[in-house]
């Protein structure tokens, strides 16, 4: 019987020696690499900038259906009546308000359940 027969037969052998070492190793260099969290600045910043535009377009997407001037003298509604005749109707514009509510209402929640991230 070779020597590296006995190595690879004997359980308690095989687990000794340099090969062992290195998971050991890398799970150690794992520990010490810095985390990959931004500054909370800058999380700070890009909530301030999520619950802006949330909340500017959702403000948006409510009131535009609403807005005469805009939603019915439209260029591309008008020249496609199939369109036109579907997005004139109350219930539509109800919904897509209804969708600029729930943009208001996720930017505004972003805002009340935020928490800093620090590594």
């Amino acid at each position: 019987m070779s020597l590296d027969s006995q190595i690879t037969s004997d359980p308690s052998r095989a687990s000794s020696g340099p090969a062992a070492a290195a998971p050991v190793r890398a799970q150690a260099d794992e520990d010490h690499r810095p985390s990959a969290v931004a500054p909370v600045w800058l999380q700070r910043l890009s909530l301030f900038v999520l619950v802006l535009f949330c909340v500017y377009l959702g403000v948006l997407v409510m009131i535009l259906p609403w807005w005469a001037r805009v939603w019915d003298h439209n260029l591309f509604i008008s020249s496609h009546p199939v369109l036109a005749a579907v997005l004139h109707n109350g219930a539509i514009r109800g919904f897509i308000s209804g969708l600029g509510l729930l943009d208001i209402w996720i930017g505004i929640s972003e805002a009340i359940h935020y928490r800093d991230h620090r590594s």
